[in-house]
């Protein structure tokens, strides 16, 4: 489960937020890194896929798969916190594609 966080931090942190106002000031913005999210296809119910400008793609299990593994922790309140999680990292999948969709709308 802590390989969700990991990955969702990794989406949020490549997304092109950090281009800097040194950089736009300048009026160069760098080449984003290839790691960079240029696409998020599907849902949590049928499983999301993440594509890089890099050409490397992710295919987190679905919602119910991730809820699935938290079943499998002995203690109660570390059940409910990896469901947190989960609904949490589902949840930011989907406003991630929301603004991918207007971004390369725009």
């Amino acid at each position: 489960m802590r390989n969700l966080t990991v990955l969702i931090a990794a989406v949020v942190a490549t997304t092109g937020c950090g281009f800097g106002v040194a950089a736009a000031a300048k009026g160069d913005p760098p080449a984003p890194r290839g790691d960079t999210v240029v696409e998020v296809t599907g849902d949590a119910e049928n499983g999301f896929g993440i594509r890089h400008l890099d050409g490397t793609e992710l295919f987190p299990p679905t919602r119910s798969e991730a809820r699935a593994e938290c079943g499998e922790y002995d203690r109660r309140v570390d059940r409910v916190r990896c469901r947190a999680e989960v609904r949490t990292w589902y949840d930011d999948l989907a406003v991630l594609q929301q603004a991918l969709a207007w971004a390369h709308a725009s």
